[in-house]
């Protein structure tokens, strides 16, 4: 079996598209979260707050290349450019096209706005809002193949189309595949962006905020006063390699990947079941070969709802013990097919760091949460070798991932 470490690193977020800018709104306490006046005229939506991003495809890639990019494609394949220019992999790079470098990526969808091109055919008994590109843009697949096209990249396409877990489950399975020896490289991650039909899928289940007029205040995880979710979108991908294979080009390398686990609760669509994601970060441990005392850090999912919160801290004290634990989604939202590969990447670098962010928004811990070491105020100074990213999806599916530090 090899060993698989993470040499680049290209994280979009509604808080900037560095680490440098992640990290300072982490110690300003600064939230991405803002209303949404655009939602305010849609009968029957609860929430009009989201966390959205400023990038904008038309000003960064060629019409070309945008022809089978909605916004979801064009962000991740952004943040693919990113990750190599950190992993010092250059795009002409034979490496690229040896069909030794594959792709795992996932997104909850593709892009909503290219399906309403197919809704607007069935509406009106009419096609012509139909285009050659509308299903390119709204596959599931869309921003796994994108990138590989746009890279030339000839190796394995893996695509994960499971909502919260998507990055986190793309991340493992690529793993497994430069584990196993069939890769060298593999970009990982995912993507989402930001539209109402997004928010309205948990609106409809009574999941979102509806703190409208004080949209820095929420989301809240953990907290007793939470009431919800908000929506946000990013972008996130790993560069994840063979460690010989970074060794023997020099690469920089932030951190190694030491165990993940994925799987599912098999009772409800969308009441989570502690049971089985305990399983889950158990099972992490086991690939990892580690003791639950050696985590030293719990990037939580953390959604701020009532049902998730209290299942996933109950899960992770019944494995872990009381252990440090924060969620990102204060600060940025629910980034859907995104939030897996932008909080194990900061979760990594704060573990190089030695400095956790504090859970935003998090003054009163519900009582009905497990007793965690629920982290807050000005953040939480520590030295770990192991810290663990969890995601929770819909369907009942489950990650956990384990990242040790390089030394």
């Amino acid at each position: 079996m090899r060993r698989v470490v993470i040499t680049g690193a290209g994280c979009l977020s509604p808080l900037g598209e560095d680490w440098a800018a992640m990290r300072s709104a982490f110690q300003e306490g600064r939230s991405a979260v803002r209303a949404m006046p655009e939602w305010q005229g849609i009968g029957g939506l609860n929430c009009y707050s989201g966390a959205p991003m400023s990038f904008d495809p038309k000003a960064h890639f060629k019409r070309r290349a945008l022809r089978s990019m909605g916004r979801v494609a064009a962000l991740a394949v952004r943040s693919a450019e990113v990750a190599l220019e950190s992993a010092q992999v250059a795009s002409d790079d034979p490496i690229l096209t040896s069909g030794r470098t594959g792709v795992a990526y996932g997104s909850a969808t593709g892009s909503p706005d290219a399906l309403l091109e197919f809704v607007s055919t069935f509406l009106r008994e009419d096609a012509v809002q139909l285009k050659a590109t509308s299903y390119l843009r709204s596959m599931s697949h869309t921003a796994a193949v994108n990138i590989g096209v746009f890279f030339g990249l000839t190796g394995r396409v893996l695509t994960t189309s499971s909502a919260c877990t998507a990055s986190s489950q793309a991340i493992g399975f690529a793993y497994e595949q430069i584990k196993h020896g069939t890769q060298d490289i593999m970009l990982a991650g995912g993507a989402d962006e930001l539209t109402v039909a997004h928010s309205a899928v948990f609106d409809t289940l009574m999941a979102t905020s509806r703190r409208n007029d004080a949209p820095q205040t929420t989301p809240r995880p953990f907290d007793t006063d939470r009431d919800g979710l908000v929506v946000g979108e990013g972008a996130g991908t790993l560069v994840l390699e063979a460690l010989e294979h970074a060794e023997s080009r020099g690469a920089p390398i932030l951190a190694e990947i030491v165990g993940f686990a994925t799987n599912a609760d098999g009772a409800h669509i969308t009441q989570p079941d502690p049971v089985m994601q305990a399983a889950c970060i158990q099972q992490a441990l086991n690939d990892a070969d580690l003791r639950p005392d050696q985590i030293g850090f719990v990037s939580a999912h953390g959604t701020a709802t009532e049902r998730g919160d209290i299942s996933e801290t109950q899960a992770t004290f019944n494995v872990l013990g009381s252990v440090p634990i924060s969620s990102m989604k204060g600060h940025i939202g629910h980034t859907l097919g995104a939030c897996g590969v932008l909080e194990a990447w900061s979760a990594v670098m704060m573990m190089n760091e030695g400095w956790f962010a504090p859970t935003l928004n998090l003054e009163s811990v519900d009582p009905a949460c497990a007793p965690l070491e629920y982290v807050t105020g000005n953040g939480h100074d520590a030295t770990t070798n192991y810290v663990m990213s969890n995601n929770f999806a819909f369907g009942g599916i489950n990650t956990s991932l384990i990242f040790a530090r390089y030394a």
